[in-house]
This record gives C-alpha cells, sequence and structure tokens, in this order.
C-alpha cells in the first residue's frame, strides 16, 4: 500500500471492503481456506529441562522423543501413542558418554530418524580433553522398538572441515535423502553457517559436493554478541521445502529464521533458497515464552496437523552462560498455513492449553479475531494469534468455558451491550457472567460449535457481517452464523 496513505484511512478502507464482500457474498459459502485442518490441543511444557526436543511420528503408532540433558552425558529416549502422552512416558538411558577422548563431553542435540530399516540417531560430543571440540555422530539400532536392542556407534559423519560442527537431521526430497547440520567454516568469521550435503552410502557419511545455504549476516541472527545459524530441520508442504533454523545466542535472544526453496529446484545451489528477512518465530513478552528454538516437526495424532516442537524458557534474565542453565522446556503447538502456502507459527503460546482458532462455518476462510479489542470475523488474519483463543474452563464454573486471548494473556472474549471484546479480566462478577458461555453443538453444523451465553439463555456468539454479536439464532442465516469450527 501507498506509504503516503494514512494508517487510519487504510483500515477504514479495509474494513469498507470487507464489509463490501461480506454484502455481496450473500448467503454464498466461500471456498474452505487451504489447509484447513482440525483442532488439536496439547498442554505445554510437555517436558522440563529437556533442550533441543526431538519428535519422531513412526509407522508403528508411537511417537518418539529425545532431547539434550542439563548434565550433557547421555542420550534419552521415550515413546508413546500421543503426543501429550510423552510427558508422562518413562525415559531410557540408551547411551551415556565416554570416559575419556572422544565423545566424552557436551552431548548434545539428538535426533532419532528411521532409515532403511533401521533406527539412527544423530548428536553432537565433545572431547574429554577438549570439550569444544563438537562434531556430528551417529548411533544405530536394528530393533523394531529402539528402546530395546543395542545402540552400535557408528562414529564421526565426514563433513568437510575438522571444526566445530553439530545439529545434524536428514530429511527426503523427491527420493533424494540429504544431510543438513551447523558448522564452523574457515575462512568465515562466524560461530556457525548451516550446510547441507546427500546421504552417503551409509547413514553415517555424505557424498558430493557440500553446499553452504545460509550464512548469519542480520541483525536478528547476530545478537547476544554471537553470529550462529544452527540447528536446521525440514517441513515440506505442496512443493516447497522449507528449512528452519536457530539464530543468536541461546538465552531470550533465541529465535527461529527460515529459508525457502522449490521441491523441484536443486537444493545443493545456494541460489534455490529465499532467506526470510525476519525472524519467524522468537521470544514474546505477553505470553512470557523466551528464547525459543532449536525445533522439529512432527504430525498429529491424526496426521491432519503439523506441530512444531521447540525449546525456550520461561523467564527472560540468566545468571551466567545461558548454556549453563537448565531450565529449557519441551514445548508443542500447532502450525499454521497461510495462503501462500507458508508456515505461520504464529508466537510462543502461554504455558498450558495450546489455543485454537474459531472459524466461520458459513464463510470457511474467515476466523473470529480481535482487532483493537473488538471482536471481528476477517480473512487472512496476520498477526496469527489475534485468531487464536484459548479454551478454558468458564471463569463463572457451572459447566461453562471462556474464550481467552493468546497475544493478551488474561483478556477474555465477552460480550458488552451486545458486542464482542477482548478485554481484561477485572474480576468482577458481572465480568465473569459476560466472558461465560456453554459449549453446544454447532447449531447449523453437529460437527461445528456454538457458544450460548450464560447469562443470556438462547443467545449466541453471532458473526453479523463483519462484527461479532450477542443474538437469538432462529433462523437457518443465524444458526450458520452462531456456528463454528474450531481449527
Amino acid at each position: 500500500m501507498n506509504s503516503a496513505v494514512p494508517r487510519w484511512l487504510a483500515r477504514k478502507l479495509a474494513v469498507v471492503a470487507v464489509a463490501i464482500a461480506t454484502v455481496l457474498a450473500g448467503l454464498v459459502v466461500v471456498t474452505p481456506a487451504a489447509h484447513a485442518s482440525p483442532a488439536v490441543q496439547y498442554t505445554n511444557p510437555l517436558a522440563n529441562q529437556r533442550a533441543d526436543p526431538h519428535i519422531f511420528k513412526h509407522t508403528d503408532g508411537y511417537y518418539y522423543f529425545t532431547a539434550t540433558v542439563p548434565e550433557y552425558d547421555r542420550l534419552v529416549l521415550r515413546r508413546a501413542t500421543t503426543i501429550q502422552g510423552l510427558a508422562s512416558a518413562p525415559e531410557s538411558v540408551i547411551w551415556r558418554k565416554h570416559s575419556s577422548g572422544e565423545m566424552g563431553a557436551h552431548i548434545w542435540a539428538p535426533e532419532i530418524h528411521f532409515v532403511n530399516g533401521k533406527w539412527y540417531i544423530y548428536f553432537a560430543a565433545g572431547r574429554t580433553d577438549d570439550v569444544w571440540r563438537i562434531r556430528p555422530y551417529v548411533l544405530e539400532n536394528s530393533s523394531a522398538n529402539p528402546l530395546t536392542g543395542t545402540w552400535v556407534e557408528r562414529g564421526r559423519v565426514n563433513v568437510p572441515w575438522d571444526t566445530f560442527s553439530l545439529d545434524m537431521s536428514t530429511f527426503v526430497v523427491n527420493g533424494v535423502r540429504y544431510l543438513t547440520w551447523a558448522q564452523s567454516e574457515p575462512g568465515i568469521a562466524t560461530n556457525s553457517n548451516v550446510y547441507l550435503a546427500r546421504m552417503g552410502s551409509t547413514p553415517w557419511s555424505i557424498t558430493g559436493p557440500t553446499t553452504r545455504l545460509t550464512v548469519p549476516t542480520l541483525a536478528w541472527e547476530m545478537r547476544g554478541g554471537v553470529k550462529v545459524a544452527e540447528g536446521p530441520t525440514v517441513i515440506q508442504r505442496d512443493g516447497r521445502v522449507f528449512l528452519t533454523y536457530s539464530a543468536s545466542a541461546t538465552d531470550a535472544n533465541y529465535c527461529l529464521g527460515m529459508l525457502t526453496a522449490s521441491a523441484s529446484a536443486d537444493l545443493l545451489n545456494a541460489s534455490s533458497w529465499t532467506k526470510s528477512p525476519n525472524p519467524v518465530f522468537q521470544s514474546n513478552t505477553s505470553t512470557g515464552q523466551y528464547g525459543p528454538g532449536h525445533n522439529s516437526f512432527t504430525v498429529s495424532e491424526d496426521g491432519q496437523s503439523d506441530i512444531l516442537v521447540y525449546h525456550d524458557r520461561n523467564y527472560r534474565d540468566i545468571s551466567g552462560d545461558p548454556l549453563r542453565d537448565p531450565n529449557r522446556r519441551t514445548r508443542v503447538q500447532k502450525v499454521y498455513w497461510n495462503a501462500d502456502g507458508t508456515p505461520n507459527f504464529g508466537i510462543p503460546v502461554a504455558d498450558g492449553v495450546t489455543p485454537v482458532r474459531l472459524k466461520s462455518h458459513n464463510f470457511p476462510d474467515r476466523f473470529v479475531r480481535h482487532w483493537e479489542y473488538r471482536a471481528r470475523v476477517e480473512a487472512n488474519v496476520n498477526p496469527l494469534a489475534d485468531s487464536q483463543f484459548r479454551v478454558v474452563p468458564g471463569l463463572n464454573g457451572s459447566g461453562t468455558v471462556s474464550l481467552e486471548s493468546t497475544n493478551f494473556p488474561g483478556y477474555f472474549l465477552r460480550h458488552r451491550n451486545y458486542e464482542f471484546w477482548v478485554d481484561r479480566n477485572d474480576g468482577s462478577a458481572g465480568f465473569r457472567a459476560d466472558a461465560g458461555f456453554f459449549r453446544r453443538a454447532g447449531l447449523a453444523s453437529s460437527s461445528g460449535v456454538s457458544f450460548e451465553a450464560q447469562n443470556f439463555p438462547g443467545q449466541y456468539l453471532r458473526h453479523n457481517g463483519t462484527n461479532v454479536n450477542l443474538t437469538t439464532a432462529s433462523d437457518t442465516v443465524a444458526r450458520a452464523d452462531a456456528t463454528f469450527v474450531l481449527e
């Protein structure tokens, strides 16, 4: 938009445009938004004092979870049939550091993968006589259940320079398996860059040319006095490859960047990849989450939603070296997809139950969102968190629920003079009643939900044009307007 247009006028023009579109649409149902998927909810943190988390969903119906432990001295593994089940699943020590020499210190960032019928764990380790001589190593297990059988050391991966290197991951595009990792390169004054190569004849080797995909050059990649690009991992969708990586110091500065390439391009050509100019996931003061990073991806139990797995801390200030602070926690939340096909990670959500979106039943490209605290129904919501709400036990009890804003914790969707607003809970009985709803089966479809006001029986949260109001739902249109799909 032309920068000469005042911001207030641009907002008014946008509102008018949406309103006109709504009138013209009439009762015509809009084509559902791309990549819509059902709501999934988890409770964070998934695991305390577990950093660099990696969760792998296998064809045996189990999720496998490994992560860095604070002592940096062992590799651990747990499994469960659900993501939330990993929180309470028993944890096994599958390998311990060497008492001398290689693989004797700084046991970091394990990832578990299933390649050619066997299990492999990639991890980084230093030496007992030089703890910062960190290199990537691989373990192999041929048992169907990696919690049983023997883990065999397959040695160090043949990365191109004998320099600081870590955070190895693997993925397949068009039948070709790649290894990606972080490494310092002679002649480049950075702590680490991200590299890519084809996997060799074994899962612990690379072959052919090595490509430097990205070097930390942007301000947000160099915060905290370090120049870091590390922890690469990949998610794919609709013919595109998205590689996320972690940047900056491992305190509250830590964040995620992203590279994007076409799956049909030559991935070993650095020019095939485009770097996002800003972090795609970073600390959020409102939700109290700091330093999110070193992520992996998995999928929901029904296979329909992508899940972001990462670590962070619930406080900003750290005394001393952040690598010695043990309190990075494993967390999970749903990945959403923008209309242009790119992933939207939103913000690191508050501890507790993860949020959902309220998608309009009859205009399924539109979602309930707050705009300057007023509730509206709009498409292409930006920022994503404006359209995310936590469904929590009702502030007024009696079997009700309340809808808490994701990016304004402590603020709830409530009706005021029959209009819906996102207001801060003032603790009053009136507020609790206005923010309390009975969750009902969708008035227009039992697959959806409707929200009936606790203190105004027979009146529902309903969109009317772009606004959201409290009204009765006595006809077909009103019932459709008062029905939402949780996503």
